[in-house]
């Protein structure tokens, strides 16, 4: 059996053998759990109000205790966050080469969080203070890809792997040399809307901190940008964004070629998961013949239609 969710089983069923094992190590039901997300992490509700994480990222278990550590932090400074649950037990746990994470479940109201409610959250989180604890550093937003190409040989075809290469050898070069305009902040990583929460007494509470680094802010702006390229998102959702933030990144001279390292990053999560999900490896021929091709507005899909 693979020690992964990204080996050839199925990742759904894999994604709930793993969770039936880590609510077993720390006497938690899984009975009737609910599947929330299934991508780069595995997300389920418990009956009780629990969120469960599963990460399979070979640098879950480096980068999480992280992660819990500037979520703890973010709370005690009053930023709304996500808050992890260690009632239950110390964190992060380990199982079948999985690392889990326990959070407390945030009931949702029925009106969602807004572009311009996150413009206005990362706004205070990149003006604010930093951890007293040292974070790693956003030196290189494509060593991820990079390594999950190497360490999943046979996903890509020899001319799809060269013409990959040679883009990730190129705009990492690219990254070297763009204009940032300010010092490095604390930076969410993976700062989209889809990671924002309205409660359901009507304030907006941030998750998914995985990627949470220290670096420019325009690695956190990006993602409604892109958002509206890829993802669906009006020109109305970005410009609400950017009023919100006081600053459109659409004016900044690294602009597009930082939309291009974000398209390329994009694809890594669907190379990973490709041997068990067949979503991913539908999306990845759709997202990389679209690059291939030279098609900046292709839209892409979040999940299977």
């Amino acid at each position: 059996m693979p020690n992964q969710l990204t080996g050839a089983a199925d990742l759904h069923q894999r994604a709930h053998d793993v969770l039936h094992a880590a609510c077993a190590q720390v006497g938690l039901d899984p009975t009737g759990a609910e599947l929330l997300r299934l991508r780069s992490n595995a997300v389920f509700k418990l009956c009780e109000p629990i969120i469960v994480r599963i990460a399979t990222a070979p640098t879950a278990a480096e980068r999480l205790p992280a992660v819990l550590a500037v979520t703890r932090w973010l709370a005690d400074q009053g930023f709304p966050t996500v808050r992890p649950a260690d009632e239950l037990t110390a964190q992060p746990i380990s199982v079948e080469g999985a690392t889990i994470t326990f959070w407390r479940y945030i009931p949702a109201a029925i009106a969602p969080a807004t572009t311009a409610d996150l413009g206005r959250l990362l706004r205070d989180l990149h003006t604010g203070p930093m951890p007293p604890f040292p974070l790693r550093t956003l030196a290189d937003p494509l060593a991820s890809i990079r390594a999950t190409v190497q360490h999943h040989p046979g996903i890509l075809s020899s001319d799809d792997l060269a013409w990959l290469s040679e883009r990730i050898r190129d705009l990492t070069a690219a990254w070297r040399a763009l204009p940032f305009e300010k010092p490095p902040t604390l930076l969410h990583g993976d700062a989209w809307i889809d990671n924002l929460l309205r409660h359901q007494d009507g304030h907006v509470v941030l998750g998914d901190w995985d990627s949470v680094a220290l670096g420019h802010r325009e690695w956190d702006l990006i993602h409604s940008y892109h958002g509206e390229r890829r993802f669906g998102l009006s020109p109305d959702n970005v410009d609400d964004f950017a009023a919100a933030y006081a600053y459109d990144l659409r004016g900044w001279d690294g602009y597009e070629t930082l939309m291009q390292i974000r398209d390329i990053y994009a694809i890594g999560i669907h190379v990973r998961n490709a041997p068990g999900d067949p979503f991913s490896r539908r999306e990845l021929t759709h997202r990389l013949a679209s690059l291939r091709t030279g098609n900046t507005h292709t839209r892409w899909h979040m999940k299977a239609d």
